[in-house]
């Protein structure tokens, strides 16, 4: 039996895959903590696991982060990103790490599994080598941020070079956002001092060559080409969601097996506070169609919101619902329209779904640039498409066969990979070395 340690921000697209990471280790057997925001206390318990919460000054219930995030709505695009890197990523990670530091003395873990952007969790790989600490293993939640030479710079959301002028082209935009990250690169660097260790290089990659694995939360068919990837580096597909058992399928449930194609559109879970963005624009893009239309707002007050905006004008084929479980509800659609959250995304492609993506913000150009290069969807290019152009892309998805076509193939290379394999291979054979 290992110990481990499994850590996520505390919002629900870091929490859900970890938890269901959680559930598999205690099912096998293995002890498991689980450290987040005391907000998702009863997911966590869910799992088997013990719980610790965040201390309660990094709590996102806390009038500082709030204060903080109500700073960060008002925000461009880019600075948010850096925002979000250095107040909620890098400033938390002191105390993150020194309550990680009383957590492993009271349970001395073989493995310390993370999301991605946990810079609270670094410290533990980089005060030691390997086999003197708890090995450090990262889920890839989101594309992958490290440098390549076969890709663009990470966050604007372009393709991959295929010709010398554009490698070129890339590698002065490289050094452009070098300059334009330097004070976020600046701050996190003090940030890690404070903790006694070095930031060893620009950020993004260290989230690449600072864990011992980056286990990719994809397939080698949805993500660019690396021929200079970290040692640690590896896709293990998608982690499928526990069962919402609690979930009852509302009235207009059979509506989706109709002969009618279903559009489910979601703006997730996290950038959904403006409904105007993509649910609406999409209602009223198909308010017309001969389809029919699930607005899965990701919040409880969701369809009161999208009424309120509509003016109580809701087309007659559109369902409005709060929170509608992706496992139930994507394998009855023919399209999702989304705002290109990573986990969204992979869970339609998991089920064979293709896309039409809509997204500005944090990583959601470099997830819409990865649909489009797939084959698997349309990419608008913009978080607030206007109603003609979610109309265009609708019917351009549905229509062609080639989107489907592609989203299949993605589907298929899903079921050759087994997640929750990979990740208790390396927990128990972390536990037989330690």
């Amino acid at each position: 039996m290992a110990k481990i340690i499994v850590t996520a921000g505390p919002v629900p697209g870091h929490v859900v895959p970890l938890a269901a990471v959680a559930a598999d280790l205690t099912e096998r057997g293995h002890e498991v903590l689980f450290y987040t925001g005391a907000q998702f206390e009863g997911q966590a318990r869910r799992t088997g696991a013990r719980f610790a919460p965040y201390p309660a000054e990094v709590e996102p219930t806390s009038a500082e982060f709030q204060a903080a995030f109500l700073e960060r709505e008002k925000l461009a695009p880019f600075d948010r990103m850096t925002f979000d890197l250095t107040r909620f990523g890098a400033d938390p990670a002191p105390v993150h790490d020194k309550r990680l530091q009383e957590l492993l003395a009271e349970f001395p873990a073989t493995v310390v599994i993370s999301d991605l952007t946990s810079f609270g969790t670094m410290p533990l790989a980089l005060r030691a080598p390997r086999g003197e600490r708890p090995l450090l293993v990262y889920i890839g939640m989101a594309p992958p941020p490290f440098d390549s030479v076969d890709t663009a710079p990470f966050g604007p959301g372009l393709l991959p070079p295929t010709t010398d002028e554009e490698r070129a082209r890339y590698n002065g935009m490289r050094v452009q956002m070098g300059a334009m990250f330097a004070d976020a690169q600046e701050h996190i660097e003090a940030v890690f001092s404070s903790m006694g260790v070095t930031l060893p290089g620009f950020f993004f990659n260290a989230m690449a060559t600072v864990p011992d694995h980056l286990l990719q939360l994809t397939v080698p068919a949805f993500e660019y080409p690396r021929s200079d990837a970290p040692q640690g580096f590896r896709f293990i597909g998608s982690l499928p969601a526990a069962p919402d058992r609690d979930f009852e399928r509302p009235d207009w449930w059979a509506d989706l097996s109709s002969d009618r194609p279903v559009v489910v559109v979601t703006q997730g879970t996290a950038e959904n506070n403006d409904l105007s963005q993509l649910v609406v624009p999409t209602l009223r893009a198909l308010a017309d169609a001969d389809v029919t239309v699930v607005a899965a707002t990701g919040r409880a007050d969701g369809p009161d919101a999208v009424r309120t905006e509509m003016a109580d004008e809701i087309p007659a084929n559109v369902h409005l619902a709060g929170f509608v479980p992706f496992e139930q509800l994507l394998p009855l659609a023919d399209v999702l329209v989304t705002n290109a959250g990573y986990g969204g995304v992979q869970t339609a492609l998991r089920h064979g779904v293709p896309l039409v993506v809509a997204g500005e913000t944090e990583d959601k150009p470099e997830v819409a640039a990865r649909v489009e290069w797939s084959g698997t969807g349309v990419n608008l290019h913009t978080a607030r498409p206007e109603v003609a152009a979610v109309r265009i892309a609708v019917d351009e998805v549905l229509n062609d066969p080639q989107y489907r076509k592609c989203a299949g193939e993605i589907q298929r290379q899903y079921a050759e990979y087994r997640p929750f394999d990979a990740i208790a291979e390396i927990v128990e054979r972390a536990a037989a070395v330690g």
